[in-house]
Order: C-alpha cells, then sequence, then structure tokens
C-alpha cells in the first residue's frame, strides 16, 4: 500500500496551543477523515504525523508554527498558495503567526478544503 503522509507542526507551551492552532487540528481531522474515506479504496494509506515546536523553535522561527507537509512538500506548494502572516493570541505572545493566502483569501485556520485539495493532488503523484 502507498502512503500519503500528511505532517503537522504547531507551538505547544505547557501541553496548550492557540486557538488558531487549535481549530487548524480541527479542520485536519476532518481532512483526514475524507482523504482516507476516497484514498483507501485506491490503496493509499493517509497517516498523520502531528509534531510540537518548542517556545525556543518558535522564537527563531514564528512562521514555522501551524505549518503542514505533504509527503514532505509544504501545503502551499500544493495549492499555490503563500505564506503571510498576521497578530495570533496570548499563546504566541507578540510574533506575527503564519497564514495561508490563496488568490485573494487570506487564512488564519488552515480549512479542511485546502488540506483534502492538496491531499489528493499528493496522491495523483503517488498512482502515477
Amino acid at each position: 500500500m502507498k502512503t500519503l503522509k500528511i505532517k503537522w507542526q504547531r507551538l505547544v507551551i505547557n501541553g496548550q496551543t492557540c486557538s488558531r492552532c487549535r481549530s487548524t487540528e480541527e479542520e485536519l481531522e476532518k481532512a483526514i477523515s475524507i482523504l482516507k474515506q476516497y484514498l483507501t479504496p485506491l490503496g493509499i494509506e493517509v497517516v498523520i504525523e502531528k509534531d510540537e515546536l518548542s517556545v525556543e523553535e518558535f522564537e527563531k522561527n514564528p512562521l514555522q508554527s501551524n505549518q503542514i507537509w505533504i509527503n514532505d512538500v509544504l501545503l502551499e506548494d500544493w495549492i499555490n498558495g503563500k505564506v503571510g502572516q498576521s497578530l495570533c493570541c496570548d499563546v504566541c505572545g507578540n510574533p506575527d503567526c503564519r497564514t495561508i493566502e490563496v488568490g485573494m483569501e487570506v487564512y488564519e485556520v488552515i480549512p479542511a478544503e485546502l488540506v483534502v485539495k492538496a491531499g489528493f493532488l499528493a496522491a495523483l503523484q503517488l498512482i502515477k
């Protein structure tokens, strides 16, 4: 069976993350469910890896938080998006946090539909 690997990382402090990352995690779970429904019958296993960034890692590069890779390619590269940034919340402190821009839309929370789209594009590479 071929594997579609989704890796997601976010800042975690004392077991807590910001509302933006928490909401992205909920969207990611929806996307995983959809991808499994469609890709498992094609012989593609969908796996997720969730990594935690330390405060030190976040302070070095806040835009690493809420980052998603699909088969080692950044989500935004699959969907012709780009990385932006905006003020987040108390958990993150003062740095601006990662956003994704696709067309005229800016997403602070990464919606399931973007993950599903990127997942399907990555799956096409596996079945060629």
